[in-house]
């Protein structure tokens, strides 16, 4: 299906209280990632984005109430010499949750028809052959009960070179920006072509593409944690775990209840 990124720039300010409206999704987000341990419900949220566009921002909110122990946040980079060995898939099978936990993905196997594409690290041959591998790989997660989020976050050429200016200001934002931020703008429109074709070619019913407006950072924050709270609760039963009669009955002795 077709994706016009254009409809996603308005960058309008939030509407709301936005404290109060996080601290809110994040403890539904809280009862979210319990649900999938007790009903041993495997997820994947994967952020795909400009530089610059909040993506990290959105993650950090997103587990901020989250038990460590079943979550895991994947950053992919350019693949090592090892995975670069095996078909470009293999090192994300190794990263996929088990039941009960959750995998966020900052970027993705998307890689191959974006970056690779853009950058010719990949064969046209190659990226062209990745779209029907990379359907076929998200139609497996759905039909191994894994629930699947694709969030893309976008920003205009105007906000991302505020965000890049404001890193150079900043001593304690020096490590977050490097040559590719610069490299990777001024190849602005071969990205938005990969773009284009991507998201036609891998925006199916089963898999959708999520497209954020990330202008605002606080309006793309809640936008983003409000689509994974409702696709991640459709995916599992929302019903608190039953207290353990044994362990009642030792905890009324215990506590004298």
């Amino acid at each position: 299906m077709s994706i016009d990124l254009t409809q996603y720039e308005a960058g309008d300010d939030y509407d709301g209280r936005y404290r109060r409206d996080l601290a809110a999704l994040q403890k539904r987000l809280e009862h979210i990632q319990v649900a999938h341990i007790v009903n041993k419900r495997p997820a994947v949220v994967m952020l795909e984005g400009w530089d610059a566009a909040g993506k990290g921002g959105i993650i950090q909110r997103l587990s901020a109430e989250w038990d460590p122990r079943t979550y895991r946040v994947w950053p992919i980079a350019a693949p090592s010499s090892d995975e670069k060995a095996h078909h470009f898939l293999w090192r994300f099978w190794q990263r996929l949750p088990a039941d009960g936990s959750i995998a966020v993905f900052d970027r993705s196997w998307y890689g191959r028809v974006l970056v690779e594409r853009v950058e010719q690290f990949a064969s046209e041959a190659e990226w062209r052959r990745a779209y029907d591998a990379i359907n076929a790989f998200e139609a497996g997660l759905i039909g191994n009960d894994t629930t699947l989020i694709k969030i893309f976050v976008h920003i205009t050429q105007e906000e991302q070179d505020r965000r890049l200016k404001a890193r150079l200001r900043d001593p304690w934002k020096h490590w977050k920006t490097g040559l590719d931020d610069y490299h990777n703008r001024s190849r602005r429109a071969d990205y938005l072509e990969a773009m284009h074709e991507m998201f036609e070619r891998t925006d199916t019913a089963e898999a959708p593409w999520v497209v954020i407006d990330g202008n605002d950072k606080k309006a793309a924050r809640i936008a983003a944690l409000t689509v994974i709270a409702d696709r991640l609760e459709a995916g599992v039963q929302m019903v608190p775990p039953p207290l353990d009669p044994a362990v009642l009955k030792v905890a009324k002795k215990a506590l004298k209840l």
